[in-house]
């Protein structure tokens, strides 16, 4: 498409566009769908996740059928005994990054969930063989142990990603959610980990309940315009402060969606729930919406607009710290919240 240039870089790799299709295993885990994506303007793709408490497992029963009966035969360390899984977890995943990279030419990223320790360093090792061109962190837990301490919680992820990024050569992001005490302290103890970049931010399952049948349910919901103000607002916070790149997560629908991100700093934006609604020719039409406003507002390229409005350069820096509702909504700090009409 011709018009203003649409590069940029994420993790030292150079895409042709902002627009990288996000994890969701609807999108990412049908290896037919991935040259599509590539085909409607997908500068790369993030995989679905490989969870390391799912690998944990595996590890646990291969070593179990490989050790049972090794009292009596010493031959029994060898064989595949019946019952015994044919392949550790990460074998299809590793197929998977394989077979994508045959067929597309952007860039392929790993993602890895889990909050725990294990065998992350050997699959990260693995991912890079497989041939991907780097791994997306995914730390996120629900922390219910009130004996452990919220920089407890931290120093465990830390080490996580210290292991992960001293393990491959391939660029390492992590994907966070919004739920840290000093979310910027907390960035800037990852880069001295090792990461190159943040993902922001993580949207978490939430259960339901049926209150006739009194059960859990599940209802994923896509994501809204809502859910953009999040990392609009901690990307201008800690862009130009913490050396990472950053990528948007979350609510991106229209192609003014992703000028509002890259200028508060973003090098890129996610998209997930636009494409499960519209089909991957939504990615098309998010281009063709960002090359329009780029050309309308007389940008040559997305890098000479990105950090425009970050706080370090924006008119208004307080406003990205703004905290109290009637602050924010009323005429003025004196106003009575009596004085509101909602």
């Amino acid at each position: 498409m011709s018009g203003a240039d649409l590069s940029t870089t994420y993790l030292g790799l150079p895409l042709v566009s902002p627009l990288v299709v996000g994890a969701a295993a609807p999108l990412s885990a049908d290896p037919d769908l991935i040259p599509r994506l590539a085909d409607e303007g997908a500068a790369a793709v993030v995989l679905h996740s490989l969870f390391l408490e799912q690998i944990e497992r595996d590890w646990q029963a291969w070593h179990h059928h490989q050790a049972h009966g090794s009292e009596s035969f010493a031959e029994s360390l060898s064989y595949v005994p019946p019952g015994a899984p044919t392949h550790l977890g990460i074998a299809g995943y590793l197929q998977e990054i394989e077979r994508a990279r045959r067929r597309v030419d952007i860039p392929i990223i790993a993602s890895l969930n889990g909050n725990a320790g294990g065998h992350w360093a050997g699959t990260a090792q693995a991912i890079e063989q497989a041939g991907a061109q780097a791994i997306e962190l995914n730390l996120y837990a629900v922390p219910t142990d009130a004996e452990r301490s919220g920089g407890e919680l931290e120093e465990e992820q830390l080490a996580i990603v210290s292991s992960v990024c001293a393990a491959t050569a391939m660029p390492v992001a992590v994907k966070l959610s919004p739920s840290y005490t000093n979310l910027a302290h907390f960035a800037r103890g990852l880069h001295q980990a090792g990461a190159r970049g943040l993902v922001l931010f993580n949207r978490f399952f939430q259960p339901d309940i049926d209150i006739e049948a009194l059960e859990n349910v599940s209802n994923v919901l896509l994501s809204s315009a809502a859910d953009l103000r999040p990392p609009l607002r901690w990307i201008a916070l800690l862009e130009g402060r913490v050396p990472l790149d950053f990528a948007a997560s979350g609510g991106v629908a229209h192609g003014t969606d992703v000028v509002r991100l890259l200028m508060v700093g973003a090098s890129v934006t996610m998209v997930v729930s636009t494409l499960l609604r519209h089909g991957p020719g939504r990615l098309r039409q998010l281009e063709t919406e960002l090359t329009s406003w780029l050309e309308q507002h007389d940008y040559s390229s997305v890098q000479e607009m990105r950090g425009c409005m970050s706080q370090r350069r924006c008119p208004d820096p307080a406003a990205f710290e703004r905290a109290q509702y009637v602050r924010a909504i009323g005429p003025s700090p004196a106003s009575s919240a009596l004085d509101i009409r909602l």
